[in-house]
């Protein structure tokens, strides 16, 4: 298996992917081409089919196909130049070599963020917590695998599970630091700020949006499954519930990046930070991790608006 992060500039590549997404444009030239982005478990890759032949069989979005394929760098990305696609039969390929994974122990982090359900001191908030994790037929069932986007950042199986236990191991750091900090409100929004991306996103190996994921988005998801659960629980204080749900809603921070309403308590405003600090942070690692230039300089981001440089300093170095 010849994976997406090993290629390198001048290969010619015979090798099993899978699509992810699939489009049929023109060149400024009115000449039909095939835009793709192939995936496996280390990353995703442009491809572009200029000359469609009958070397390029039928195929869809979503199944595993055969490429023959030059590697070219265009704007500096790795991109595929490819002459020949089929559709990969049952036993060429091995679908787990194509589900991205984090790199954690999965069970580890899922049994150290069900402890923080044990630190809690309010019993309604611990019985939400317990009720949505332990109980919730979807929940209960796909947290500990499901990705946290599609793209962005943590898209991989235990994306979800790996970026909420950062938030909640940064606010569970910031919460003594600052007066007048409700723990209890600000673990139980960092532990459930993304659980609805349960529903906003399908499994592997689609990781797309649902329809609920296109016309709700998982702020709203995720804050209709607390007005589920608090129903459930016998004298859940109302004021507590929209302190939760206010969390929810605003951890994006900004109106432009989809909050319906900006933090206004101080919990909310210390998940937002949490949240962006990992989900950006996770944005300069990957962009590492999955560089293939030479030199300091990993290139640049779109989303980041900017050049991203490696800092391996060693000692000696001028």
């Amino acid at each position: 298996m010849r994976y997406i992060n090993e290629l390198r500039e001048g290969e010619t590549i015979i090798e099993h992917y899978l699509c992810k997404s699939k489009q049929s444009l023109k060149s400024r030239a009115g000449k039909t081409y095939l835009s793709l982005k192939l995936q496996d478990k280390t990353g995703m890759v442009d491809a572009k089919v200029w000359d469609m032949t009958n070397d390029i069989k039928a195929f869809d979005e979503n199944d595993f196909i055969k490429i023959d394929a030059v590697v070219v760098i265009y704007q500096n990305d790795i991109q595929l130049n490819v002459k020949r696609i089929r559709r990969s039969m049952d036993g060429e390929y091995e679908p787990f070599d194509y589900i991205p994974c984090t790199e954690k122990n999965i069970e580890e982090m899922y049994q150290k963020l069900m402890s923080y359900i044990k630190t809690i001191e309010s019993p309604y908030v611990k019985k939400l917590l317990e009720f949505i994790f332990y109980k919730h037929p979807i929940v209960s069932k796909n947290f500990k695998t499901h990705s946290a986007a599609k793209s962005v950042h943590h898209n991989y199986m235990g994306g979800l599970l790996e970026h909420t236990l950062s938030v909640t191991e940064i606010c569970d750091f910031a919460a003594p630091r600052y007066k007048h900090v409700n723990r209890d409100i600000l673990i139980a929004s960092a532990m459930l700020h993304d659980v609805g991306k349960l529903m906003e996103l399908s499994e592997f190996p689609e990781n797309d949006y649902t329809d609920d994921g296109e016309l709700l988005g998982h702020l709203i998801i995720g804050t209709e499954m607390i007005t589920e659960a608090t129903a459930k629980i016998e004298g859940f204080p109302k004021q507590l519930e929209s302190l939760l749900k206010h969390c929810m809603i605003s951890h994006h921070g900004e109106y432009e990046y989809g909050s319906p309403k900006l933090p206004k308590i101080i919990e909310a405003y210390i998940l937002h930070c949490a949240d962006n600090l990992d989900a950006k942070s996770k944005v300069f690692e990957e962009m590492i991790d999955n560089n293939s230039n030479q030199g300091n300089w990993a290139g640049y981001h779109k989303m980041l608006q900017r050049n991203i440089r490696k800092s391996d300093y060693k000692e000696g170095m001028k």
